[in-house]
């Protein structure tokens, strides 16, 4: 499977020659500007803004080339490329709704069906790939006339062979990881990073295509006669079930209330005080109400600046680290990190890993609700539950940890 994704990428690159030659000098110029631009930013105390979320439905999206600038709904598609992309994701949905699988299973097939084939279903591709997920008939997936059937390639791509060979989606603890791994462990492409930048494009199509992305399902659900399948009963808990490959699902540990919590849980209320350490220039209660009288505002002033709204809400100008992700993972002392942990005391900071390199913060305000920007209106806070991060953005809860941020401003 190798190179498919460069094949999806040449099917556009003609019409995009052009215009990438002609870019050349002015985006070297745009390029200087924003550097200069970056270090005025870090100068003036705005080094928490970068990119520490994302829009609703694709956090920190790294785009279409990859280069963390913002989604594009179209990827490039003309009108009658568009009209075929929305009929095979038709497809693709009902095949996973068919199999009694969750909308987000339906955005992973989407998102990998975009890099593969710009989601179309093309009779060529790279040595004997074919269809819209590029898969291989010399390895296993179909013979060539079955793989160019949309409703059959789909249905190997959510699950596998009846063998387990090859394995699909439903072969994985696939509900704990990213989007893009879920979609890399089925595709095993030589373009590991190729699916994340996908997520705007898919989540348009879907749209269009009267998809619902957030309809509830089954995991792993069981599958007559296929001996492969490693959770036939739809539990994905326990070590039998975890991929020995992955080393980033065990996400349940070192909860502090003793409750271990599941991904799609609700969080509740725990009771947990802070270091002597953490102070903040503003209270837990009184940052509590400035983020929820922030919400009440519906002020866009807060695109893709998670850690540093939740710096401000506590009353510093910064928060002295670039992403959320390096906050909780480097900053954050290891003794003040709950990793898993569903039972935050109000006013914590909350983390998510979202398959992208900022990751995502929010304040846990009570009651298994959280003070989060870009979840429901782009740059604006909301009063969500916290588990709307998992289910509409498909993001892997990390943890929690007191507000504490030792290099803020």
């Amino acid at each position: 499977m190798d190179g498919r994704e460069a094949l999806a990428m040449a099917a556009g690159g003609a019409r995009r020659a052009l215009a990438v030659k002609l870019g050349i000098p002015v985006a070297a110029l745009f390029m200087a500007f924003l550097v200069l631009l970056g270090a005025f930013a870090g100068i003036g105390g705005g080094a928490a803004s970068a990119a520490a979320c994302g829009q609703p439905g694709q956090p920190a999206d790294d785009g279409p080339s990859g280069n963390g600038s913002g989604g594009d709904e179209t990827g490039g598609a003309g009108k009658a490329l568009r009209q075929r992309q929305v009929q095979n994701a038709k497809i693709i949905d009902q095949v996973a709704k068919d199999g009694k699988l969750p909308g987000r299973a339906t955005l992973i097939a989407l998102m990998t069906a975009l890099a593969e084939s710009e989601l179309d279903n093309i009779d060529h591709g790279d040595r004997d790939s074919l269809g819209l997920f590029q898969q291989q008939w010399s390895t296993g997936w179909g013979t060539k006339e079955q793989i160019m059937d949309p409703k059959y390639a789909s249905h190997m791509f959510f699950f596998g062979g009846d063998s387990g060979d090859p394995p699909g989606l439903t072969d994985y603890p696939w509900e704990n990881m990213s989007l893009n791994d879920a979609a890399q462990k089925v595709q095993r492409s030589g373009y590991p990073n190729a699916y994340g930048p996908k997520e705007t494009q898919a989540r348009s199509i879907a749209k269009e295509a009267g998809i619902d992305l957030d309809r509830p399902g089954d995991n792993h659900p069981g599958q007559p006669g296929k001996s492969g399948n490693k959770n036939p009963g739809g539990d994905s808990s326990g070590d039998k079930d975890q991929d020995p490959d992955d080393q980033s699902t065990n996400c349940n540990t070192n909860t502090g209330a003793g409750q271990p919590g599941k991904p799609g849980e609700p969080f509740h209320d725990g009771s947990a005080g802070w270091p002597a350490k953490v102070a903040n220039r503003r209270s837990t209660a009184d940052a509590i109400k400035w983020a929820k009288a922030e919400a009440d505002s519906h002020r866009a002033n807060w695109y893709q600046r998670c850690l540093a709204f939740t710096a401000i809400a506590y009353g510093w100008n910064a928060a002295g680290t670039n992403f959320a992700i390096d906050h909780y993972q480097d900053v954050m002392p290891k003794d003040m990190r709950h990793d898993g942990d569903r039972n935050p005391p109000p006013g914590a900071l909350m983390f998510w890993d979202t398959g992208h390199r900022a990751g995502h913060v929010a304040i846990y305000v009570g009651d298994g609700k959280i003070a989060s920007n870009d979840i429901e209106g782009r740059g604006e806070i909301a009063i969500v539950p916290a588990t709307e991060i998992e289910s509409k953005w498909g993001a892997k809860y990390l943890g929690w940890s007191p507000p504490y941020y030792p290099n803020a401003g």
